[in-house]
């Protein structure tokens, strides 16, 4: 009995570590996204991370890629997130964004889900990462 309770427990652990690590390494932007990141924080100075943002509309959110979002406050102000791993499709911006978060703001591990748009079949979880602002430069330069 106590034998099986060993291969019970050992199996599973096993198939874990046949998986490998999963590469969590960014995929380089295509030209057409990094036009768009170019574009979106054009004139514009990046400043500490933080962990948390305030709630926005959602209308407000850019996808750049499958590993980056821009969260739009103003003109001035744009905060780029870097997600913690990769998520397949995010870049397609056909299906739809849900975000788990808790209370008022989007903070650093809050989930991001994707759901097919035709389907409603849930895609990809994803976890957000940290916040980069990124203000207009008032050098002038």
């Amino acid at each position: 009995m106590h034998s099986k309770l060993i291969l019970a427990l050992a199996l599973p652990i096993a198939a874990l570590t046949a998986c490998g690590d999963v590469d969590s390494t960014p995929k380089p932007l295509t030209e057409k996204q990094s036009e768009l990141l170019t574009k979106e924080l054009a004139g514009k100075v990046a400043g500490a991370p933080v962990n948390c943002i305030s709630d926005f509309n959602s209308t407000n959110v850019v996808r750049v890629s499958d590993d980056i979002l821009l969260y739009r406050v103003s003109g001035n102000l744009v905060y780029k997130n870097t997600l913690r791993s990769s998520c397949p499709g995010l870049a397609r911006d056909s299906d739809i964004m849900v975000t788990e978060q808790f209370g008022g703001q989007k903070c650093r591990g809050d989930l991001v889900k994707l759901v097919d748009r035709t389907s409603g079949i849930p895609g990809p979880v994803c976890s957000l990462g940290e916040f980069v602002p990124y203000r207009k430069d008032k050098s002038g330069s």
